[in-house]
């Protein structure tokens, strides 16, 4: 009974970590991307600026602050004035200076400086902290340090590395090629165009081979020389390293929402086991008290009638037709009890075989028009047909149900009607009744245990709706694989229906 509670609430744990771990992942996708576009568009405006200063053109207003965003960047992160050089940072810039094989090399913590001696006798003086060369020494000879200047590797080095230049005329033809690799593309005339408007232009773009090329183009503010310069970066490496983060991060959530659904079952399997512990005690007693109290019941019934067979009073013999009205009444209600433990439990069995509706539906009207003729109540066949796979009894019983619940609440001079049709693989079968009709606030809770829509309605039929009829036909209706409805209006009448799988 609690089994689909607790696979909601597995699929509430599961859905849960699968809503955080996308937030995170999500987040930390975006975050990279983000670096990414930062990084490349501040590399192409570096690298912009350092190409108009090359080509001795006034730099744009939109360049001013590319170089200190760009050293502030880079010494945020891998400028050596910010840190201490490791040892292999210091190796590569002595290999750098003067080639050869390091015999020595390390740290004089008095002046942060980097003692080198290399196999040929000669030794360098580093600064720990600038990477400069302050002293050379060959055989006791003082050399001063290379006016090279010394650039240390660093990724954001490989960012300007990897830009390509154009320079362009304002047809869009390349004037020269500075790159020492083969150029990606050819110019892009859209963001030329754009640029020779605007004075600038920053887009991504899709080449013909398919690759995403971040472009930025300036329009040159030197008379002679090239129209404009188009600066772009080939962002291959950047969508594979975003898409294997992706692919990393749905691996890893996939795996995640797995591990804390199985916790989940397992988690609410603990804490629904006492409620299904309760539920079944509160089964096995509603089952035990159904079968004690019938034979009490029926001893009551029969001793009832001997009594007023024998009566000769008349109140003795209302009293007694009063006793034999109640004892079918708890005998009803006993049933009725025995059979909602016995769908709750699943331990009802249903005893299937294909039932032809037309020749079942002229029995049921045949028996239940003697009930509506003691009411004034019509009871008809309308179109019946189609073939369904059910229990007879059962199908009988979610019958009488509907058509006592109908006969409760039709008026005299009314009329209930009995019809099945076929829809797809299913029958749906009808009981239409022309009564008072129900309120729609009291629809929804039609097939409620002990819901009754009128109060005062039940009261006018001394009691005897304990509320069970609707709710144990639905049980019987859904333990054949169909559903059960209503429609109806206030003073228009009423239709329940329900489905049954054909045959």
């Amino acid at each position: 009974m609690l089994k689909p509670l607790r696979w909601q609430f597995t699929l509430l744990y599961a859905l849960t970590a699968a809503a955080i771990i996308a937030l995170v992942g999500g987040g930390a996708y975006v975050l990279v991307a983000r670096y990414f576009e930062r990084i490349t568009d501040l590399a192409l405006q570096h690298k912009m600026a350092h190409e108009f200063h090359s080509l001795n053109a006034p730099l744009p207003s939109t360049l001013v602050f590319a170089d200190t965003d760009w050293s502030m960047l880079r010494n945020e992160r891998s400028a050596p004035g910010s840190r201490m050089l490791t040892l292999d940072e210091a190796r590569r810039i002595a290999l750098a200076a003067r080639g050869g094989e390091i015999k020595e090399i390390e740290l004089e913590q008095d002046t942060k400086r980097y003692e080198v001696k290399l196999r040929d006798g000669s030794e360098l003086k580093i600064d720990a902290y600038s990477g400069q060369i302050i002293e050379i020494e060959i055989n006791g000879e003082y050399l001063s340090p290379p006016s090279i200047p010394v650039i240390l590797p660093a990724a954001y080095d490989a960012e300007l590395a990897s830009i390509f230049v154009l320079p362009l005329d304002a047809q869009g033809r390349i004037l020269f090629n500075p790159n020492p690799a083969a150029l990606p593309m050819l110019a892009h005339q859209e963001a030329l165009d754009a640029a020779l408007r605007n004075g600038f232009d920053l887009r991504t773009i899709t080449t013909a081979t398919g690759q995403q090329v971040r472009l930025l183009t300036y329009r040159l503010t030197r008379p002679d020389g090239p129209a404009a310069l188009q600066l772009g970066r080939v962002l291959t490496d950047q969508t594979q390293v975003l898409n294997q983060l992706l692919t990393g991060l749905l691996g890893f959530g996939l795996i995640g929402a797995l591990i804390v659904g199985a916790a989940g079952w397992w988690l609410s399997g603990r804490a629904l086991r006492p409620a299904e512990e309760a539920w079944a005690r509160q089964l096995r007693f509603i089952s035990s008290a159904s079968h004690e109290l019938r034979a009490p019941l029926t001893l009551i019934r029969a001793s009832a009638e001997v009594a007023l067979r024998n009566a000769e009073d008349e109140d003795q013999r209302e009293l007694l037709a009063d006793v034999l009205s109640e004892s079918d009444h708890m005998r009803r209600l006993v049933d009725d009890l025995l059979t909602l433990s016995r769908l709750d439990s699943g331990a009802l069995t249903l005893q299937r075989q294909p039932i032809q509706l037309s020749d079942f539906l002229a029995d049921v009207q045949r028996h239940a028009a003697r009930l509506g003729d003691e009411q004034g109540v019509t009871i008809t066949l309308a179109k019946t047909e189609g073939t369904v796979f059910a229990d007879p009894d059962r199908l009988r019983q979610i019958l009488l149900i509907l058509i006592d619940n109908a006969l409760r609440y039709t008026p005299a001079g009314g009329t209930i009607t009995l019809s099945a049709e076929l829809a797809g693989k299913q029958v749906r079968i009808g009981v239409r009744d022309t009564g008072c009709g129900i309120a729609p606030e009291h629809l929804p809770h039609l097939f409620e245990r002990f819901y009754r829509a009128d109060q005062a309605r039940n009261r006018a039929n001394n009691g005897n709706n304990a509320g069970l009829g609707l709710s144990i036909a639905k049980g019987l209706v859904e333990a054949h694989g169909g559903t059960i409805g209503v429609e109806s209006k206030v003073n228009a009448g009423t239709l329940v229906w329900f489905t049954i799988p054909a045959a």
